[in-house]
């Protein structure tokens, strides 16, 4: 059994809680899970929000590690204490110490410590401040692996999207949207989700104006870029098919007809997605050497340290690390 690294995310945030309440149910039994993090702000969450008492563990080397019930392992930078942050407020220290910890996370992967790294949320106002000017996980990620060629795949039971582009502006991601861009998120749609499904995907391709363009009608970036990238894609074999209209095929992939949807931006994939999967989707980072999945909700500061953050979607992520993992 490969073991898991999960950052702690925000400490301001809801990643020290959803995390606790993951080890108090049945997804820590028998898996190896390692929290990378502070133990001083496990602990004082554990104390104010929850009546069940965990044995919170610091740990500094992988042999120190206990995998039995009821203990929590704790990768401990000692970054941060609880006087130090207050619940629910953004601040350059807890955003320092976030990105730390995903840094962290990833060189025990780079070294072969964890199998895999599940992501609990960052808050990005708060990393900024800290000045770590990067858009998102999937950019520490890719910055940190020295991975250039990339994609956020977005995954759900109900529907599942893949990424052309993320977190930049619209104007730029039509803009530098290009054949090679698409045809290569095509390819990583069917190999992750191969993985994931045992089986080849059937992947339907959004168009990016509306009714994809209308035969021109609408804008001939379908005419120009999509549709040639899709036609050779699906002659290397890939069960790859559109584009198709935005508002409709994501009705029709959740309705069972397609694995997985290509979107030509953020937008246009996470609505839908967290639409239909706010909860339990999972966000995977694809194309790079570390395996990452993780939550897809943010810090939630309103309710933070309340014990009353939901952790299906950290669940989900837990096991989807998993299965990748054996790969």
């Amino acid at each position: 059994m490969k073991k898991i690294a999960i950052t702690m995310g925000d400490p301001a945030g809801i990643g020290p809680e959803i995390i606790l309440k993951t080890f108090q149910g049945e997804e820590a039994k028998n898996r190896e899970l390692i929290v990378v993090g502070d133990a001083a702000i496990l602990e004082t969450v554990q104390e104010r929000a929850f009546s069940e008492k965990l044995e919170i563990r610091s740990i500094s080397s992988i042999e120190e590690a206990c995998f039995e019930e009821g203990i929590v392992n704790v990768w401990d930078l000692k970054l941060v204490g609880p006087q130090e942050i207050t619940p629910g407020v953004v601040s350059a220290v807890a955003g320092n110490a976030a990105f730390q910890y995903v840094v962290e996370a990833i060189r025990l992967a780079q070294q072969g410590m964890v199998g895999s790294v599940v992501t609990a949320p960052l808050n990005k106002e708060a990393i900024h401040l800290a000045g770590h000017n990067f858009a998102g996980h999937t950019e520490i990620f890719a910055t940190y692996t020295k991975t250039k060629d990339y994609a956020m795949l977005l995954y759900d039971e109900k529907l599942s999207v893949i990424h052309v582009s993320t977190h930049i502006s619209l104007l730029h991601a039509i803009q530098t949207l290009s054949q090679d861009r698409v045809e290569r998120v095509i390819a990583l749609a069917e190999e992750n989700m191969t993985r994931i499904l045992g089986r080849k995907p059937r992947i339907a391709v959004a168009g990016l104006n509306p009714h994809a363009g209308e035969n021109g009608l609408f804008g001939r970036e379908e005419i120009e870029t999509i549709i040639p990238a899709v036609k050779k894609m699906k002659a290397q074999g890939i069960e790859v098919s559109g584009p198709y209209p935005p508002d409709t095929i994501f009705l029709k992939a959740s309705q069972g007809e397609y694995d997985v949807v290509v979107a030509m931006y953020h937008d246009q994939g996470h609505i839908p997605l967290k639409l239909l999967g706010f909860h339990s989707g999972v966000n995977i980072s694809v194309g790079m050497p570390v395996i990452r999945t993780s939550v897809d909700h943010g810090t939630a500061f309103e309710i933070a340290w309340q014990g009353v953050a939901r952790n299906d979607s950290l669940v989900q992520a837990i096991r989807l690390a998993e299965r990748l993992g054996k790969e």
